[in-house]
């Protein structure tokens, strides 16, 4: 499967050398995920199946993480302008479970599933909150300070360090037991004010943090809430869509 991922489509032969499989084997085990539907077949190629895509689009990193901040992430992005993603960590990379991409999305694609280092704006924050204990690669010597200040802070940034001409912010994102479960991240055109940003960002947390507490006790998908944002902060061309929520938090406009 994994030899598949990387190529898209290919035949037999091409699949078994790069599986180190022995071609036998290998049409076995292809026949056997063509039954299950995870592999499909057409004249002779082969190429991931429906059952994947069905699969892959019922994963998220916590229970009611998707309906709680669908919402929120698409009007983050129409409003701001920016790529806006939900990232976790996964096998010591930062992983973007779900998103949106914006302005910057030629210079920094992102597709739910991607990896990145994990020194990122995202990953930063979530290595800062990680309990002790937890199996992670060597951090940098000052690490212990930058994470302590990114915990008073509440927020992590990225000036340019990961993509040329690309800025990030993030902000952490806590379970209704108050564990950290994910980052909520922008990825903006450098030059913006990522402190204003992050402001936003936290205020849009509390909101998918209330639909987590929500989602357990009914049925239903819960509305997400608008908050407030400064005219610097609303992309050139984006501007709020009907039907995104229409109620305003207790807050004060960033």
């Amino acid at each position: 499967m994994s030899a598949l991922e990387d190529a898209g489509e290919a035949r037999l032969t091409a699949l078994a050398s790069v599986s180190g499989l022995p071609k036998s084997s290998a049409h076995r085990l292809l026949d056997q995920l063509v039954a299950l539907g995870a592999v499909e077949r057409s004249w002779g190629v082969y190429r991931m199946g429906p059952r994947i895509f069905r699969l892959g689009r019922a994963w998220q990193p916590y229970p009611g993480l998707r309906a709680a901040s669908n919402g929120t992430v698409r009007w983050l992005a129409e409003t701001t302008g920016a790529t806006v993603a939900i990232c976790v960590l996964h096998e010591g990379r930062t992983m973007a479970a779900a998103g949106l991409p914006g302005e910057v999305a030629e210079l920094a694609p992102m597709r739910p599933g991607e990896t990145w280092p994990a020194m990122t704006a995202a990953g930063k924050v979530l290595l800062a909150g990680a309990p002790a204990g937890l199996p992670l690669d060597p951090l940098p010597g000052p690490w212990r300070r930058t994470a302590q200040e990114i915990r008073e802070r509440g927020a992590a940034f990225d000036r340019e360090e990961l993509v040329p001409g690309v800025a990030c912010v993030a902000v952490p994102l806590h379970g209704p037991r108050g564990e950290l479960i994910a980052s909520l991240v922008a990825m903006v055109p450098a030059g913006r004010k990522l402190e204003t940003m992050a402001e936003t960002l936290t205020l849009s947390t509390r909101v998918i943090e209330e639909g987590l507490r929500r989602v357990p006790r009914q049925a239903t998908r819960p509305v997400p809430r608008r908050v407030p944002l400064p005219p610097e902060q609303r992309g050139a061309s984006a501007a709020p869509r009907p039907g995104l929520g229409s109620r305003q938090p207790d807050v004060k406009p960033c």
